[in-house]
């Protein structure tokens, strides 16, 4: 379980395909700290720690997990936006966040608004429905606030911190996004269809 509030910014250092992708990413964590089979959301996708230096860890990446993120664009150097898994205790400063990403999402217009970033993306249609002016969605592992929605489209603001402290500073239009929905809009649909 995570929170959405990055808390590293690593870098894709080496690619293996084996059975399943091998990725080394390379963390400003204090990898001490992290055991063999922790959980680290890596752009979003909850991985598990396979291997660790002192500054790196691997994770290997199924074939499914990759075909449900846009892990496919992964490269040497690409960087990523960490979150290691919540502990008890810790403060919930974004909203929940499984680390299940649910779809793709592409950004489809970007605009200044003073210091700001205002984002448009496109959902996939499956997934529209659970998006909500105000609610919260997770974005390559970031919590962000809804601002509207209009079909499948929906629009998103980066402030300043925000770009600075995670990857959005480099976004640009037509990248896609790893998208998972609200958890609470998830149950909220199901309860709705079967209630």
């Amino acid at each position: 379980m995570f929170t959405g509030i990055i808390t590293d910014i690593g870098e894709v250092q080496a690619l293996e395909q084996r059975g399943d992708l091998r990725a080394r990413i390379g963390t400003g964590y204090d990898m001490s700290s992290v055991d063999l089979g922790a959980s680290i959301a890596c752009d979003g996708v909850c991985l598990t720690v396979v291997a660790k230096g002192a500054d790196w860890f691997e994770v290997d990446v199924s074939a499914e997990t990759v075909s449900k993120t846009n892990l496919d664009t992964w490269g040497q150097g690409r960087k990523l936006n960490l979150e290691r898994a919540l502990k008890v205790g810790d403060e919930l400063g974004g909203h929940i966040v499984s680390g299940h990403v649910d779809g793709v999402a592409e950004i489809v217009t970007m605009t200044q608004e003073g210091d700001s970033t205002r984002v448009t993306l496109r959902a996939p249609e499956a997934l529209a429905r659970f998006i909500a002016p105000k609610g919260s969605v997770a974005l390559n592992g970031t919590s962000l606030t809804v601002n509207e929605v209009k079909g499948c489209d929906f629009g998103i603001n980066f402030i300043p911190h925000t770009k600075d402290a995670t990857t959005w500073g480099t976004a640009r239009v037509g990248d896609r996004v790893n998208l998972e929905i609200d958890t609470l809009a998830r149950y909220v649909a199901r309860l709705r269809d079967f209630g």
